[in-house]
This record gives C-alpha cells, structure tokens and sequence, in this order.
C-alpha cells in the first residue's frame, strides 16, 4: 500500500470531561511539540490496533473505535472513567509536518472524579463557561465549550456557529 498524502490522515478523538456542570481542561506540558503550555481537553489518535486485533462486530466492521479510543485517552490522560458520549464537533487542523488531523471532539460524563495527570500534562481545572474564559486555551476549544454548556444547559441542538 502507497501513502497517498491526499488520502491520508490521522484520526484524533478529543472529549471534553462534563461533571456537575463544570468541564474539565488540563495544561499541555511546555516541552510538548504542539501547543506547548496550552490548555485543551484530553483525546489521542486512533491507530490501527485500536480495533484489528479486536473480534469484528459484523463480517467487515468494527463499531464504536472512536468511543473506545475516547474512554482510553481519558483514562490514560487523567485517570478518569467516562461514559455517556456524546458528538460536540469535528474539525482538521495541519500539523507542522504537513500531515491533516481529522478531529472528533465529543462529551463524556465522568464516573469517577479523582484526576491523575500524565506527564504530557501539567495541571488541570475544572471551570464553569465563564471560568474557561481565564486560560490560554487551543483556538477553537472554547467555541466548543460553549457549544456544548448551550446544549446540557438550554437543550440547544449541538450546531457549530463561527
């Protein structure tokens, strides 16, 4: 098989934590590559163990990869155990080696709430909307907090507007 960079992307499952109405954001590490010292939300790429080593669930498909690669990135990210996903947005962002991300950012709800960091982070905080406003998130992130505290607290349809 070619690499086809037209074709080719990684596939990145970002989620944002949801407890008691507060989201959690935790700090890039500095020395990280992208973003450095930047607050985002957990997520990691989909790779292809995620699901080829797993029983398929119909004789050509696997389900829920990207709901399997959230709880895993979270978990391993922050030590916290989600369920109740749900769909926030998606969006593509080049990196510096000129590879596209394709990233789906979903919701969770978080089951357990003692957060345990990983070395690519360096700190976290649970915020309210207004609260998010204080922290150098990644561009973008507090479009989809926003979008997202509009949707579990008025019921709003989850729609990006920019």
């Amino acid at each position: 098989m070619t690499y086809d960079r037209d074709q080719a992307h990684y596939i990145v499952v970002t989620v944002i934590p949801v407890k008691e109405g507060r989201y959690l954001i935790a700090k890039r590490a500095e020395w990280e590559k992208a973003f450095p010292g930047k607050w985002t939300v957990p997520g990691g790429k989909v790779k292809v163990l995620d699901y080829a080593l797993r029983k398929k669930d119909t004789s050509e498909h696997w389900y829920h990869v990207l709901e399997d690669v959230a709880r895993r990135e979270v978990l391993e990210e922050t030590g916290l155990a989600v369920d109740a996903l749900g769909y926030v947005t998606s969006l593509v962002y080049i990196r510096s080696d000129g590879i596209p991300c394709l990233i789906v950012s979903l919701y969770a709800e978080v089951q357990s709430d003692v957060v345990q960091l990983c070395t690519a982070l360096s700190d976290y905080k649970w915020v309210d909307l207004e609260e998010a406003k204080q922290y150098a998130l990644i561009e973008g992130i507090y479009e989809e907090l926003e979008t997202l505290d509009k949707h579990l607290k008025k019921g709003e349809k989850i729609e990006w507007k920019r």
